[in-house]
């Protein structure tokens, strides 16, 4: 039996036709699945490992469906977290690895949600997804670190997020195992020691653990009493105060320069925070930080809010 392409009972359109044998239609049917199986498995990325674990992703859209920002995601092993575009997303960024903004259609509330990102304090990779005709619109002063097309293939995807994190300090290299870092400040578990440009740190036990263990969790906030769980224990029967006798006892002995690395967020607690990234028009961002004596202050930018 042979069939006929082409022509009136054809696919091709082909005038003439092309006969075609049935042996080699289902040879070609077999060469397409087994180049599109090896595409998927052998040929894509392996799956990326950051510190033992996965890179996480903040993708902030109002698209109800996440998957069409980024495609090549979904072939992927990363985790992906979708977040609406709102401001309150932002307390989020803190926790991932890479912040990806959805501005395929809305550019003006995608450049002030990156310069916000940007203003945080938060040293988490901002990348916009954008069209092709959206190019034109992106400049320095949005602040991102990188950009992506929509069709951006899986490949090129995971290069790209490789290389954010790992300019971020998210691979540890075998000598820094063990070793937490946190702008200018380096924590060493091995050796119970903390130094801060260069210089060793004079810290109590509980100064160090307290220290370490929000470096590890930088940008996440911890209420005084989530704090005396996983540093003091369960069977700390102390008030929340030492907690905050604490926190100023770490920033004396950071300095002036360098006691906004823990941050004070009102009614909340305290966190982590990671160096400032450099504000859209060159001017650093700094934090004003009152360790009163409620020691509720806010953590904002002191050049105000990004609009």
């Amino acid at each position: 039996m042979r069939w006929r392409l082409g022509g009136r009972d054809g696919l091709t359109g082909h005038p003439d036709g092309e006969v075609i044998g049935v042996d080699a239609l289902i040879l070609h049917s077999i060469t397409y699945e087994l180049a599109m199986w090896l595409s998927a498995t052998l040929l894509l990325p392996r799956r990326y490992e950051m510190g033992g674990g996965l890179v996480e992703l903040l993708l902030l859209t109002s698209d109800p469906n996440p998957e069409s920002v980024l495609p090549s995601l979904a072939l992927l092993a990363h985790n992906v977290r979708p977040a609406p575009t709102e401001v309150a997303s932002l307390l989020e960024a803190g926790t991932a690895d890479v912040a990806l903004v959805d501005a395929r259609t809305d550019l003006a509330a995608a450049r002030g949600l990156c310069r916000l990102l940007g203003s945080t304090g938060s040293s988490v990779p901002v990348v916009a997804v954008l069209t092709e005709g959206g190019l034109v619109a992106v400049n320095a002063d949005w602040g991102l670190d990188d950009i992506l097309l929509p069709g951006t293939g899986p490949a090129e995807l995971d290069a790209r997020l490789r290389l954010l994190v790992g300019r971020n300090g998210g691979v540890a290299s075998p000598e820094n195992t063990g070793k937490i870092t946190l702008g200018e400040l380096v924590i060493d578990e091995g050796t119970y020691t903390a130094r801060l440009r260069g210089r060793p740190l004079d810290l109590t036990y509980k100064e160090f653990e307290l220290l370490k263990y929000l470096a590890q969790h930088a940008g996440r906030v911890f209420t005084r009493a989530q704090l005396l769980q996983e540093v003091w224990g369960y069977d700390f029967f102390g008030g929340t105060r030492t907690v905050d006798v604490h926190v100023r006892r770490l920033r004396a002995k950071l300095g002036s320069e360098y006691e906004s690395l823990i941050g004070t967020v009102r009614n909340v607690g305290y966190k982590a925070v990671r160096p400032a990234r450099t504000a859209a028009k060159g001017e650093p961002v700094t934090f004003s930080d009152d360790d009163s004596e409620g020691d509720d202050s806010t953590l904002t930018p002191v050049n105000g809010s990004v609009p």
